[in-house]
């Protein structure tokens, strides 16, 4: 089946249903508090009155002795101006020595369990008659005579105010919660201004206004990450949509060069007729623009594929000099037509890499190097460790300086440091920003040193795990 997109809560309903989740649970452990408390105290209450009966029908029966008459009066009077209260007394034979009017203990007399002293917990509820009674039985001695004091109140009033209070304790924590959830949600409400209007602020962020940024100090503290977020993610972009113009206007000049060279060669050609050499000869002129045509769109294409992560690294063993040293058997011809010398110093270990693509940017490099060598001038590799996680290859030229000012851009493609942008021989000026892809996909980083009468490129490459803990453990050997 297909599954159903629901969209998430909003900010506001998450926070409203925790806050009313919380409450609601607090208000009925307080609630649930109170009423035991209440009912606590009524039952303390209670057992102090029923012990007070108790302690008065003992001592009535004290007074009245072993005259039956005496002590009917004696126990009539024991507990005189109470209201609501009754007690029966027994002898050891069970015979009802005296009762109150109003309730009959008899029957509860003979289920109730003696106590020796009376409190709360000891207390026993029980329903006769519509009625509902909280009382307790107690065993006396007295003159050597046994007797059985059932006492009782009646706790219906005790009831009757319990529903009541309950009743509206319920309400009143009902309302405090309503007030209280009522109270969050405006409260969740406001504090969520400042992001309303941050949302309004970022909506008017448009292709032509990608310079605006936002104040991180005007929103709360809380915001202030996303402010600064979002103000280099519009960074990000401005500076890539600038990359971009920049990238589509030089496309269109590199593009022109080549094709207006090709229609001018190919208009004079067919202006007049001419001999079998006169074409081959321009034919062969037409056949360098078009071959510089289409190295310049595979370099493109090959970029497109860098930028997209389509162009995945084959890691196989690399030993760096071996690779430079092919590389200087391949340029050796092109340096000494140039009067230029090719020379390589230092060691590194094997490193992991696509062979092709280290080979094209060290290609790059070297081809960069002998083309702004002045004659008589020699080009120096030289590998080294750069530290212990990574190795380093830095290839030098004497010549003109870059200015410092092109240094960080000179990386990006179709990137002239001489702004007349003529440059006869030269390629399409891609080369350095595929070396910074090849080495930028192998996890490594590019970097440019000029001054004092050279230029210094160098491509740091990561060293292999193994051969990390190897040295480690040679180390420590």
């Amino acid at each position: 089946m297909k599954a159903i997109n629901r969209q998430p809560l909003s900010l506001a309903a998450r926070v409203m249903v925790f806050v009313g989740l919380t409450i609601g649970l607090s208000l009925l452990l307080i609630g649930s508090l109170v009423l035991n408390a209440v009912e606590r105290h009524f039952v303390e209450q209670d057992a102090g009155e029923l012990a007070v009966m108790t302690e008065a029908v003992v001592k009535a029966l004290h007074q009245g002795g072993d005259d039956p008459t005496r002590l009917r009066e004696a126990l009539s009077n024991a507990i005189s101006g109470h209201h609501g209260v009754y007690f029966q007394v027994q002898s050891r034979q069970g015979d009802i020595l005296y009762g109150t009017p109003g309730a009959d203990l008899s029957q509860v007399a003979t289920n109730l369990t003696p106590v020796a002293l009376i409190h709360a917990d000891n207390l026993q509820t029980w329903q006769d008659d519509g009625k509902t009674f909280r009382g307790v039985l107690k065993q006396s001695e007295i003159m050597d005579r046994s007797y059985s004091v059932s006492s009782a109140i009646d706790i219906g009033f005790h009831l009757q105010f319990l529903q009541n209070f309950r009743r509206s304790l319920w309400f009143i924590m009902s309302l405090a919660g309503a007030i209280t959830l009522l109270a969050a949600w405006y409260g969740v409400h406001q504090a969520h201004a400042p992001l309303r209007g941050l949302s309004d602020r970022m909506g008017d962020v448009k292709a032509d206004r990608l310079n605006v940024r936002l104040d991180p100090f005007s929103v709360p503290a809380e915001l202030q990450g996303l402010v600064t977020s979002f103000n280099h993610m519009i960074g990000r972009l401005e500076d890539s949509f600038t990359r971009l113009s920049h990238f589509s206007a030089d496309i269109a000049h590199e593009l022109r060069s080549p094709l207006t060279n090709l229609i001018t060669q190919t208009q004079v050609g067919l202006g007049k007729a001419r001999t079998t050499e006169e074409y081959r000869e321009l034919l062969y002129s037409n056949l360098e623009e078009q071959e510089r045509l289409a190295k310049m769109v595979n370099d493109m294409l090959w970029l497109a594929k860098s930028d997209h992560g389509l162009l995945k690294p084959v890691q196989v063993p690399l030993d760096l000099a071996r690779e430079v040293s092919e590389l200087f058997d391949f340029f050796e011809a092109l340096a000494e037509e140039r009067q230029i010398g090719l020379s390589m110093e230092g060691q590194v270990p094997t490193i992991e890499g696509d062979r092709a693509m280290v080979r094209r940017a060290i290609s790059n490099l070297l081809s960069n190097a002998i083309r702004h060598t002045p004659p008589g001038g020699k080009v120096g590799i030289r590998l080294d460790m750069s530290s212990d996680q990574e190795v380093s290859l830095s290839v030098q030229n004497p010549g003109s300086e870059i200015p410092a000012e092109h240094l960080v851009d000179i990386f990006d493609r179709f990137y002239r440091v001489d702004p007349s942008r003529t440059r006869q021989g030269e390629g399409a000026g891609l080369g350095l920003a595929i070396v910074r892809s090849i080495v930028e996909a192998h996890g490594g980083r590019v970097a440019v040193a000029s001054g004092r009468g050279s230029t210094t490129f160098t491509v740091f490459f990561p060293q292999p795990r193994a051969t990390r803990s190897q040295r480690q453990a040679d180390n420590i050997a």
